[in-house]
């Protein structure tokens, strides 16, 4: 399973999709290998491989530079093998551009008062004029596009792109403030061009941005990415007549509650009437009994105080302990529950 984010494309490789790598430009143009994955006449993207923030070190992240051009890439190569429908999982982006490089790669010319092609990154479109149709790649009007995003954030202002997740990407507060009026000027003159003004849509904000030109500019769908790949990957027939389900995520917090993986496959398994064991490498106590009443038991990987650094290095022998705690615990509740 996934929402969109890191880990998109695994889950269907893991489930018998085939991958297909791509030379692509990384976030700060740079030449680098990404992957899809086709499943049939689906093609499922991932942001992150192609344009996510795990490829740019951190003393290198420039949020007002990086672009989203990769993955545009990735979209052009899907069309290239056929596909009829692309899956678009947004998240874990180095962009805050608005989506203005995925849309150049895609044939759209995004052009100054000087006629001149705007240079890669958010801060660039301060200077946008005028956005041209006329070389975009036809099959992108033919091709179903849904968005699967983990977050529901509009482009612009205090829970926009540049403000919520500018930061992560190597933001300054200045530079924040910049990218932000930057993506309000992108809005417009999208508007303008369009007709439609969809800067307050949810998700607009997410991947940097990613999610307005996604659905401004290409017309896709946006989906809740746990719904999405749940329903594409068929989780809910996975779970008819199971006994447990077992599922997890890095951190288990407030923004679990808030359609991360383990929400959405919480929230299916309880349909099913399946209990869900949850492992993290942390878990947020305020949150545990809301899980507890959705049928979630959270587990912690680690079984005494470690930092982050060290949980990450000993992530799979501390993963397969717990799984062995979990699963005692569960085969003497199972126990119980038959000499009951």
């Amino acid at each position: 399973m996934a929402d969109g984010g890191e880990g998109t494309v695994a889950a269907f490789l893991d489930g018998g999709a085939q991958a297909r790598r791509v030379a692509v430009r990384g976030p700060l143009g740079e030449p680098h290998e990404a992957s899809f994955a086709l499943d049939g006449r689906t093609a499922i993207v991932e942001s992150a491989l192609a344009s996510g923030l795990v490829l740019v070190p951190p003393e290198r992240r420039d949020a007002l530079r990086a672009s989203s051009y990769g993955t545009g890439e990735l979209i052009r190569a899907a069309l290239d093998a056929g596909a009829e429908r692309i899956v678009v999982g947004i998240g874990g982006s180095a962009s805050n551009d608005g989506g203005a490089g995925l849309l150049q790669a895609l044939g759209f010319h995004l052009r100054d008062a000087d006629g001149r092609e705007l240079e890669p990154g958010g801060a660039a479109l301060a200077r946008l004029a005028s956005i041209s149709f006329e070389r975009v790649d036809p099959r992108v009007r033919r091709v179903a596009i849904e968005v699967a995003s983990d977050v529901d954030n509009p482009l612009i202002g205090p829970a926009g792109a540049s403000v919520t997740f500018g930061p992560q990407k190597g933001a300054t507060p200045a530079q924040v403030a910049i990218l932000d009026a930057a993506l309000a000027h992108f809005a417009d003159v999208v508007a303008k061009a369009t007709g439609r003004d969809l800067r307050d849509a949810p998700g607009a904000g997410a991947a940097g941005g990613m999610g307005f030109a996604l659905i401004a500019l290409l017309g896709a769908r946006m989906r809740p990415g746990v719904e999405l790949i749940a329903e594409l990957r068929g989780l809910a027939d996975a779970l008819e007549g199971a006994e447990l389900c077992l599922s997890g995520e890095g951190r288990i917090d407030e923004q679990t509650l808030r359609g991360k993986t383990l929400a959405g496959v919480a929230r299916i398994a309880r349909s099913k009437q399946v209990p869900v064991l949850a492992f993290a490498g942390s878990v947020d106590p305020a949150v545990e009994p809301e899980l507890f009443a959705a049928g979630v038991t959270c587990f912690p990987i680690a079984d005494a105080p470690i930092s982050p650094d060290e949980s990450i290095a000993r992530a799979a022998g501390l993963l397969r302990n717990a799984a062995a705690r979990a699963a005692r615990s569960w085969l003497v509740a199972s126990a119980a529950r038959l000499r009951a």
